[in-house]
């Protein structure tokens, strides 16, 4: 595997882990849809980039209501995406190149074509009768509670033939499975020891707050006026706090079944999506349960302000220091980096900026394919959207098929290389122009700026292993210090697009855009950012 971890830390503790989205990465048979083989003729370009890790987003098979996270069969491959053999194949493959793997597993809900649902909703009393939620309706044929959807609507749909409500906390085609049966457990559990056993290296557990839900089935809370954001209102799931139909106190015990399972295996990973309820994920995460997990804490911040970094480290994560955290700024689901912070249709300076920012961040790095690159959102129309969300939601949101849109590997070949037919989402000249082969063959591009970044990060253990403590640097500057074995690395960012001026002294290590260090005083350009030993 690469390289060996630091004496006193695990493998993952600090890796950086490339996510990757199967359907969009590279197709191998002219379908359109990026598949297993695909991802193996590019792994000479995962490890040039440093990665120490592939995270694969679902590849089980699925009737793509949601994109493989609604999966029909827990232990096979989509033959979208190749075969069982093929996986095996890939896994064998990156182990070679001394790269883990880390699979997507989505155990709070299947499809509802998975046997498990097709069997449940027969009768009241079959064998896996009460494998899912079932509910009976309110007099008046209502919902049995007010829960609602991630995905908008009521969280609960009627079946005629068990003439009861089921649950979904996301769409209706997503089933949820009832962790209060110990045979429905039993069962989830297995597939992770299904995978475990071929050599998959972990998981990331899909909203890993959501196994366990009230068995009384309580009605969740109003979010408080005084807390409610302009994301909130946007979407009406998220005026209620969800601590019923997800984020209870019980599902930690289902986060230390998962944890018992990756412990009769060697130097396995299992780390959680916690979208909601950011301050329990100490409950679910750390000795005992989730090696560790993230939250949406950087995924739906709008703010390019210092204080979103330090509000992460010195809030969300102060009820456990002890917890090394995942650091990601994006992924499948929401808005791009660039666009997110910079808007526009690209903006390579602050691309690095970012890239940096999450380098230097303590904690093991979840980077997102396509972030190497600096691409932004993709600005679709209205007949090339496919997510249930922004079929939902367009024009005033497009969903989240903006980041999802193919790589674009060869900019001047059929669909920037990325298949020889035609693509399932399009790729928008704004990545054309930044596709691979462009990159490459530019020294300054972002491609080389982060394969530099990742080398630089990997030779400072302080950078990798290291203790973080913010520094007061005035409006606009993001300053921190990351410390190891008395080793001390002082990082400078300058989050606006003016110059600005700091004190600072020593010698800068590594830097993006204009920076002069000079008789106690540090001048940081426009998104400029420096590592000063």
């Amino acid at each position: 595997m690469t390289g060996s971890a630091e004496k006193g830390f695990k493998w993952w503790q600090g890796a950086i882990v490339y996510q990757v989205y199967p359907r969009s990465f590279f197709d191998t048979n002219g379908d359109g849809i990026g598949d297993l083989e695909g991802i193996a003729a590019k792994l000479s370009y995962i490890e040039a980039l440093g990665a120490d890790a592939v995270w694969l987003s679902p590849v089980y098979p699925s009737p793509d209501r949601d994109f493989g996270y609604d999966v029909s069969d827990y232990c096979d491959v989509d033959g979208k995406f190749g075969t069982l053999a093929g996986f095996d194949a890939l896994l064998a493959a990156l182990h070679e190149r001394g790269l883990r793997l880390i699979l997507d597993q989505v155990l709070a809900h299947t499809s509802d074509r998975h046997p498990w649902f097709q069997e449940s909703l027969l009768s009241r009393d079959n064998e896996k009768a009460d494998w899912y939620v079932w509910a009976e309706a309110r007099e008046d044929g209502t919902p049995p509670n007010n829960w609602l959807s991630a995905f908008g609507g009521a969280a609960w749909s009627w079946h005629p033939l068990r003439q009861q409500y089921y649950f979904h906390k996301f769409l209706r085609q997503q089933p949820k499975l009832n962790f209060h049966n110990k045979d429905v457990v039993r069962a989830v559990m297995d597939v992770l020891r299904f995978w475990l056993a071929r050599g998959v290296d972990g998981f990331r557990l899909d909203v890993a707050n959501s196994f366990v839900h009230d068995a009384e089935l309580k009605d969740n809370p109003p979010l408080p006026l005084e807390e409610r954001s302009f994301l909130d209102w946007v979407h009406a799931p998220r005026l209620q706090r969800h601590i019923y139909d997800a984020n209870t106190e019980e599902n930690e015990w289902a986060m230390r079944e998962v944890r018992g399972v990756m412990e009769e295996f060697d130097d396995r990973w299992a780390f959680g999506e916690f979208s909601e309820e950011p301050s329990r994920l100490p409950l679910y995460a750390g000795a005992g349960k989730l090696h560790t997990g993230y939250t949406f804490h950087f995924l739906e911040a709008w703010s390019f302000e210092s204080v979103t970094f330090r509000a992460y480290y010195e809030e969300a994560l102060a009820a456990a220091p002890a917890l090394w955290p995942c650091i990601t700024f994006s992924n499948h689901d929401v808005i791009r980096t660039v666009t997110r912070w910079g808007g526009g249709a690209g903006d390579d300076a602050l691309a690095k900026l970012c890239l940096m920012i999450l380098m230097t961040l303590r904690g093991t790095v979840l980077m997102y394919q396509g972030e190497e690159l600096g691409l932004p959102e993709a600005d679709l129309e209205r007949g090339d959207i496919k997510d249930p969300v922004g079929d939902l939601y367009f024009p005033f949101a497009k969903g989240r098929d903006g980041c999802r849109t193919p790589m674009p590997w060869v900019s001047a070949a059929h669909e920037a290389g990325f298949t020889d037919g035609t693509p399932w989402l399009p790729i928008p000249e704004s990545h054309r122009m930044r596709a691979v082969d462009v990159q490459e063959a530019e020294p300054a591009s972002v491609l080389n700026f982060t394969r530099a970044l990742i080398r630089f990060r990997k030779a400072e253990k302080a950078l990798t292993y290291g203790a973080i403590r913010f520094l007061e640097a005035g409006d606009g500057v993001l300053a921190f210090e990351r410390e190891y074995e008395g080793e001390v690395r002082r990082c400078f960012f300058n989050l606006t697009r003016e110059a600005v001026s700091v004190p600072a002294s020593g010698e800068v290590l590594f830097e993006t855009g204009e920076a002069v260090l000079r008789e106690g005083a540090l001048r940081l350009g426009p998104h400029a950012g420096v590592v000063v030993a």
